[in-house]
């Protein structure tokens, strides 16, 4: 990567751990301004020390994307602060409260909360950014979904249709922003070396491993190296697709 964020704004959700810290941190050491969002506080302004350590402007914003009026105040905040949102990076996501369990064993509460955590927050802050991207006939959005949306596990039923709900939001909006100028695509990683994996039993993490063929899990700074680019000038013919980032587990 050659730096050439200097100077623009990139908001990034979910950005306090894994997989949104790298993404993060690969966004500003190309000189990005970075707007970084998600409900811990103390992991959020870590992950903003680390950022601001590598040279650039970092504006940490504490709160529930869950809750809509937080989000509208949020991105005002952050286009009061920095300027206009060149790049949004939808991260936020989340397999559920508390572990995986089939489909028919779930309730209506853990379902409303996965889909709108892993849905819903990625349409609410992308609304917050596209009338300026639109109006200004620049932009990138760039959204993680998961290869779940493509092959489907078991366990992961309402997470797998909500992220699979933002590919379809993907394809759609890069048909409405094409004409102007603005670029939309997904990243699908599959199983990263993440805190959250390495906590798994290790049989689960071994049979995890041993089903990519590349023969290891991606670390987060392969998807963080995905979303720089696809942010980035030399992907500004590259619209409405999925990179799916996953050593081979599921192919797009």
């Amino acid at each position: 990567m050659t730096g050439d964020f200097t100077g623009k704004v990139v908001a990034v959700t979910g950005a306090a751990h894994g997989i949104g810290r790298s993404i993060v941190l690969g966004f500003a050491a190309e000189g990005a301004d970075l707007a970084i969002l998600d409900r811990d506080g103390e992991a959020l302004a870590a992950t903003a020390e680390e950022a601001r350590a590598k040279g650039g402007r970092v504006l940490a914003i504490e709160g529930d994307l869950l809750d809509r009026a937080h989000v509208t105040a949020s991105f005002a905040r952050i286009e009061g602060e920095f300027g206009p949102v060149h790049t949004l990076i939808n991260n936020l996501g989340q397999t559920a409260r508390e572990k995986y369990s089939e489909f028919y064993l779930a309730e209506g509460e853990t379902l409303d909360f996965v889909v709108g955590i892993s849905l819903g927050a990625t349409l609410h802050c992308s609304r917050q950014v596209v009338p300026g991207m639109r109006a200004r006939k620049q932009g990138r959005i760039v959204s993680i979904s998961s290869d779940s949306a493509l092959n489907g596990d078991i366990g992961t039923v309402d997470y797998a249709a909500a992220k699979s709900g933002v590919l379809g939001f993907t394809r759609a909006l890069a048909r409405e922003l094409g004409p102007h100028k603005v670029t939309v695509n997904a990243i699908c990683p599959g199983p990263t070396n993440t805190r959250a994996m390495q906590r798994i039993p290790r049989a689960a993490y071994e049979r995890a491993r041993d089903a990519i063929p590349l023969g290891e899990l991606c670390e987060p700074e392969d998807i963080a190296n995905a979303a720089v680019f696809l942010a980035s000038d030399k992907a500004r013919c590259i619209t409405g697709q999925t990179l799916v980032v996953n050593g081979g587990r599921v192919f797009n």
